[in-house]
């Protein structure tokens, strides 16, 4: 990379007007050391920054980007709604169109609810649980992160991990001791908690595949298994989509492994880009929701006519052709993943590498990762060498051992394969 001094200076007074110089504490680069880079703009798989750096881009803005940042096609759509007026506070089309899609593409999903966020979609559907079953208690897992709702902030993943603190400041000990939180892949525990508790949870809410660790996933009997205790008891199961949602396929994680939450949260590429939420499922239970029943959900920008063109667009985009996209996105991870490990193996570094479509990760341990107390053990300072290296061969991937990477339909075999070089050269030094 060249000389970063125009990155510097920005930092350097963003400090003087952001806490911390972000507006999200994972681009901070604290878990990496250094300070971040700005960009000036995106296109397919590259990122420029304001240094005239041209960057591989493996983040995608956290996961939206699918298709590649300023897809055509997003791009017309969203200056085709901006012409017509950017937010209206009654219905439009678009919010329609939008709803049809995710009840169609998503089994068990019959009614949906659009938002303004992930958080917000799954604060919402919390919500929604303790208002259709009149229990409190919920159970979450340990490095799964559902957004910075009090509630959900318990051992959560994502920022709070990369920080070194996955509880905040500021959560009240009553809203927090309704939350059990139990390890990933469990099953005893799993089964010792709805023994307990099992009359008195409201919900289980989960990442499908935890990404907010990392990324590892879930062992052959867990899911099914949940899914029987959650019927048994009455507890509403609630599938955090937000990352692996129409990511993963058209129906997502739940369809990659074949078990039907009661709802399910979305985000991120359901707005091409822009900011979004939803959250959807069972008639019965979306239709507690205000205006029909009690549960009371609003927000003035939900179902914003940008966010569902762009969202449109990309959902669009990526089912057209019976899922070329999710063929092409498997494989270009099998390539990164076959080329990854044997960089990995070449160097004589031990690198756990899990891959599931296009998510990825790579854990700098000997050991297996099956839940977040395996994930923490692996060498954290190893892999904020790598990351730096792979920063200065021209290579972004998300500064901090325990967030996901993304590949899009804008990466090519070229792309992988510099990739992997770039990644042979850094490990024999890390």
């Amino acid at each position: 990379m060249q000389d970063r001094a125009r990155s510097e200076r920005l930092f350097a007074e963003a400090l003087r007007y952001l806490p911390g110089g972000v507006n999200s504490p994972v681009r901070a680069f604290r878990a990496v050391g250094g300070n971040p880079f700005f960009v000036e703009s995106a296109q397919g798989a590259r990122l420029r920054t304001v240094d005239g750096d041209e960057l591989i881009d493996y983040v995608g803005t956290w996961g939206p980007a699918i298709l590649g940042h300023a897809h055509p096609e997003i791009i017309a759509a969203v200056k085709d709604a901006a012409d017509r007026g950017t937010s209206f506070g009654v219905p439009n089309p678009r919010e329609v169109t939008m709803g049809e899609l995710i009840c169609r593409l998503v089994p068990g999903v019959d009614k949906v609810r659009l938002c303004n966020s992930g958080t917000e979609a799954c604060m919402s559907a919390i919500r929604l649980a303790r208002g259709f079953t009149g229990r409190d208690r919920i159970i979450k897992f340990a490095g799964c992160y559902h957004g910075h709702a009090d509630c959900l902030l318990v051992k959560a993943g994502s920022g709070a991990l990369t920080l070194g603190n996955p509880d905040s400041a500021g959560v009240p000990s009553d809203f927090a001791k309704h939350t059990l939180v139990l390890p990933f892949n469990d099953l005893e525990a799993l089964e010792g908690a709805f023994r307990q508790h099992g009359n008195e949870l409201a919900a289980v809410i989960l990442e499908i595949v935890p990404a907010n660790a990392g990324l590892y996933l879930p062992e052959p009997g867990f899911l099914e298994r949940l899914r029987a205790l959650c019927t048994t008891h009455g507890a509403v199961l609630i599938a955090d989509e937000v990352m692996t949602g129409f990511r993963l396929g058209p129906d997502g994680a739940q369809g990659r492994f074949g078990v039907q939450p009661d709802l399910s949260t979305f985000g991120k590429i359901i707005g091409g880009g822009l900011p979004v939420g939803a959250f959807g499922g069972r008639a019965d239970i979306m239709d507690k929701l205000a205006p029909l029943g009690p549960v009371y959900q609003a927000g003035t920008l939900s179902g914003n006519p940008l966010a569902m063109a762009a969202g449109i667009a990309a959902l669009t985009a990526l089912t057209r052709e019976e899922g070329r996209a999710y063929a092409q996105l498997e494989t270009l991870g099998a390539q990164l993943e076959a080329g990854l490990t044997d960089a990995a193996r070449s160097a004589g570094v031990a690198v756990r590498f899990h891959r599931l479509g296009s998510m990825f990760c790579g854990y700098f341990t000997d050991q297996p990762v099956r839940n977040l107390d395996d994930a923490m053990r692996s060498d954290r300072e190893r892999f904020a060498r790598f990351f730096h290296g792979m920063l200065e061969a021209g290579v972004y991937l998300a500064p901090s051992q325990f967030e996901a990477g993304f590949l899009s339909t804008a990466h090519s075999e070229q792309d992988i394969e510099r990739t992997v070089a770039a990644a042979a050269e850094v490990l024999r030094r890390v």
